[in-house]
């Protein structure tokens, strides 16, 4: 069972909490919550709300420690029944004080970052993939995971230029989806290399493209190639892709926020129980 730590009204710990240096993980997060890749970011997993808290704890990141008020540690209990972390509990404004802003959803929970997955083996065992350049909005990002988890797309891969998928906007908006949509960081010869020699097609999303995504959902195995909002992929990516797709849109208009556009496609495409 986690190790529930009361906190006092005071915006200070009890003596045992003090001497817990994992209530660090959720100090001043509007100032230290940086990219946790870059430097000043902690490299931790942050998840906001029951509901992605829940998907933290049932997904591969190690958790280390909770941060709520006593509504939402309970809410959670039967996650905590078998976690041995401890649950810091306090009311709303020492929470605020902790943090360094009113968090409306109640609950925080940190964790470790999980091992990547292999590229190879994650690649045998998908049929339809999302490949992402340049994606360095956190909330386009997370958008995309989840729409990437809504429609039965297998992994995403993160080709460079994109923000860190794990940045706690990210997760935020992902609703926690991000945390069990696995995904890999390579460069664009690692990724197409590999897509390949398992048998993707690639198709670039773009305006000028020639085909709609539907012409793709025969095909056994779609990697579906989409850039950043404003410039879209780069030439080195087009030219990449075996295929140019194009979502179909009423005269003047030619383009959609990139997590809708991901959207349409990954429906397009087909995935078991998207039908």
């Amino acid at each position: 069972m986690a190790r529930i730590v009361e906190l006092d009204g005071a915006g200070e710990p009890d003596p045992p909490a003090v001497r817990h240096a994992l209530l660090d993980d959720f100090r001043d997060l509007s100032r230290a919550d940086r990219r946790p890749d870059r430097p000043g970011g902690r490299g931790l997993v942050l998840a906001e709300g029951t509901v992605v808290v829940r998907r933290l704890l049932a997904s591969p990141y190690p958790p280390r420690a909770l941060l709520g008020v006593p509504r939402r540690i309970h809410e959670l209990a039967p996650e905590l029944a078998a976690l041995d972390v401890p649950a810091f509990v306090t009311d709303a404004d020492t929470m605020a004080e902790v943090v360094g802003f009113h968090l409306n959803r109640g609950v925080l929970a940190s964790a470790d970052r999980a091992p990547a997955p292999d590229l190879d083996d994650l690649l045998a065992h998908a049929t339809r993939v999302a490949v992402l350049e340049g994606v360095n909005d956190h909330e386009n990002l997370g958008s995309l995971f989840r729409n990437a988890a809504a429609l039965g797309v297998d992994a995403v891969l993160l080709a460079p230029g994109c923000a860190d998928p794990l940045y706690r906007r990210s997760v935020r908006v992902s609703m926690g989806h991000v945390l069990r949509v696995p995904f890999v960081i390579a460069s664009w010869p690692e990724l197409t290399t590999a897509l390949r020699a398992h048998g993707f097609v690639l198709g670039a999303l773009t305006p000028a493209g020639d085909v709609a995504p539907g012409a793709l959902a025969d095909r056994e195995r779609v990697a579906l190639l989409l850039g950043a909002e404003g410039p879209g992929l780069s030439d080195e990516a087009l030219a990449l892709a075996e295929v140019h797709v194009r979502i179909p849109m009423v005269p003047g208009v030619d383009s959609l926020n990139v997590a809708t556009a991901g959207a349409v496609a990954f429906h397009a495409v087909g995935s078991a129980g998207t039908a």
